[in-house]
């Protein structure tokens, strides 16, 4: 059974994603516990004070999910590029443990609610929006692929393209697939890619998506090495490209 410090970290994170941090009180986050709020007192000197434990233990669990796939704990220098002791199956394995974790795993997702909450009412947490889930993410695997791109901008667009599906995909899990296609005006591009081959995780999800959502469409195009794809998706194989496995749709919003 959890102690009580612990519950009434998890207590006032649920109510933080519920209601945003501003809208919750010291007295709300007691009740839900199951406590009086002298009580709650004993164990944090008020709600700042859970909230700022609430982010040192995402901290200590996204430093701990870095090292179990041996990622780089930082972002890297010029001089010591963070994707020299990265390899693309380790960065596509985290990427995929980091989505599901802020999408699954109780703590993390509500986290993210939270952010995605207050994002816009607070400066602090636009900030550790952008740090968490925008700006960072991107600024990282730029970083990581740096020695893979011409130039700087060639790895930030790299990092973009890899991560823009997952980000417009949290507002997708978060129930928002309406939202989520309404971002895109009409005529606009969806690119949908993963490192992975496996059907279930790319054809099928385009077709599926394709079947849910009729006012988007896949986009004919010539991919470099593959060719001209009608239907938009292009798979690359290891033993036939000399690539990493990879897997890209294109779609648009039809006009």
């Amino acid at each position: 059974m959890r102690d009580t410090k612990e519950r009434i970290q998890s207590e006032a994170l649920r109510l933080f994603a519920e209601n945003g941090y501003h809208a919750v009180t010291v007295e709300q986050i007691a009740a839900a516990v199951g406590i009086k709020a002298p009580s709650l007192y004993k164990h944090y000197s008020g709600k700042r004070a859970i909230f700022d434990g609430i982010v040192h233990q995402m901290e200590a669990r996204d430093l701990q999910q870095a090292r179990r796939y041996q990622m780089p704990e930082e972002n890297g220098t010029a001089e010591n590029p963070a994707g020299e002791t990265a390899t693309m199956e380790r960065v596509c394995a985290f990427s995929r443990a980091q989505f599901r974790d802020w999408t699954e795993d109780e703590f993390l997702s509500r986290f993210r609610r939270m952010l995605t909450l207050e994002q816009y009412r607070d400066p602090e947490m636009a900030r550790m929006y952008d740090q968490y889930l925008s700006a960072g993410p991107v600024g990282y695997l730029t970083d990581i692929f740096r020695p893979l791109a011409a130039s700087p901008e060639e790895a930030r667009l790299l990092a973009l393209e890899f991560y823009g599906p997952m980000f417009l995909l949290y507002s997708v899990y978060d129930g928002g697939e309406k939202n989520a296609a309404a971002l895109l005006a009409p005529g606009g591009v969806l690119v949908y890619s993963t490192c992975t081959i496996l059907q279930r995780e790319n054809e099928d999800v385009v077709r599926a998506f394709l079947t849910e959502n009729p006012e988007f469409e896949a986009v004919s195009w010539t991919h470099p090495v593959c060719g001209e794809r009608a239907d938009g998706m292009v798979t690359l194989l290891p033993p036939v490209h000399n690539t990493d496995g990879f897997f890209i749709a294109k779609m648009h919003r039809k006009v």
